[in-house]
């Protein structure tokens, strides 16, 4: 400490020229100044300031390692900043955007824990299936559920998102489970908002054309409607997961899934300068989801 103590009054010194005002500045006696300056050159091996009766000035070796002294201050003085602000109680609004009902089942209930750690964070959450501008709708952190390879903005990834091709028993007992992927042609099929589904199975990547039985622009309808019975829906295992465990559902065609890079993502505008509330918010929701996301277990799946 001695030593770095050394460096912070060859700073001083050197910034304003002066010992004696670098002491009234670091509340020392001139006389240790002078001390701390000649040990610091007696263990460098060289002559740091040039002293005259009128002034002090840099020696060439002097300006060099002042030069670096001034970066080891500044990156010292940004480090116990770093750690003040993650001590200090996470304050001040924070706009959080997530699709509908990912935001109702997975998010909503566990907003009580959040907020008794971090009572003086004011929390506005908007439930939305579109993709938000996040800068321009001025959100702190958006979930995303989707493949982000391509994305600009800052991704975390929160858990993985396995979907699943199910139906419920009693569809499946009036129509045999299909034992191909082509005979999904023949089955009620039920969809929202999409022509195609794109599945990995075993030849690889491949897209199905699909038409649903039932028009609808809500994603809770086709829940209700393959578990009431009406067809086979391809469904997110945090949205089925209880039915899956509890045999209202059934996985139909288990070598086939929707891409592993499709996944749970927490995504913001930057990393640097990331407000504290925002950042303890996300090491909740990993926290929340991790190491495996509570809707996910019991179920027999793939890893990723």
């Amino acid at each position: 400490m001695d030593r770095f103590g050394d460096l912070d009054v060859f700073a001083r010194v050197a910034g304003t020229g002066s010992m004696s005002r670098a002491a009234r500045e670091l509340g020392l006696s001139p006389p240790v100044i002078s001390k701390r300056i000649k040990r610091l050159e007696e263990r460098l091996g060289t002559r740091l300031l040039q002293r005259t009766t009128r002034q002090i000035a840099l020696t060439e070796a002097g300006r060099g390692f002042h030069e670096r002294v001034l970066a080891i201050l500044a990156s010292v003085e940004e480090a116990e900043d770093w750690v003040s602000q993650r001590a200090a109680l996470p304050r001040g609004p924070l706009r959080v955007s997530a699709p509908t009902t990912f935001g109702r089942l997975h998010v909503a209930p566990h907003l009580v824990r959040f907020l008794e750690r971090y009572p003086e964070i004011a929390l506005d959450l908007s439930l939305s299936d579109d993709f938000v501008d996040v800068i321009g709708g001025e959100f702190d952190v958006a979930i995303r559920i989707a493949d982000l390879a391509d994305t600009s903005l800052v991704a975390r990834r929160l858990a993985p998102n396995h979907r699943v091709l199910c139906a419920a028993p009693a569809y499946l007992a009036r129509n045999p489970a299909p034992a191909t992927i082509a005979d999904l042609a023949r089955h009620r099929l039920l969809v929202h908002n999409a022509d195609h589904w794109r599945l990995e199975g075993p030849e690889g990547p491949l897209a199905v054309p699909v038409r649903s039985v039932i028009a609808t622009n809500s994603s809770e309808v086709i829940r209700e409607a393959v578990i009431a019975g009406l067809g086979i829906a391809l469904r997110s295992t945090w949205d089925v997961g209880p039915e899956l465990r509890s045999g209202a559902l059934t996985v139909v065609l288990p070598r086939y899934r929707a891409p592993r890079r499709v996944a749970i993502h927490a995504v913001y505008p930057s990393r640097r300068h990331l407000p504290q509330r925002t950042r303890v918010f996300i090491d909740f929701l990993t926290e929340l989801y991790s190491p495996v996301p509570s809707w996910d277990r019991g179920l027999a799946l793939p890893a990723g």
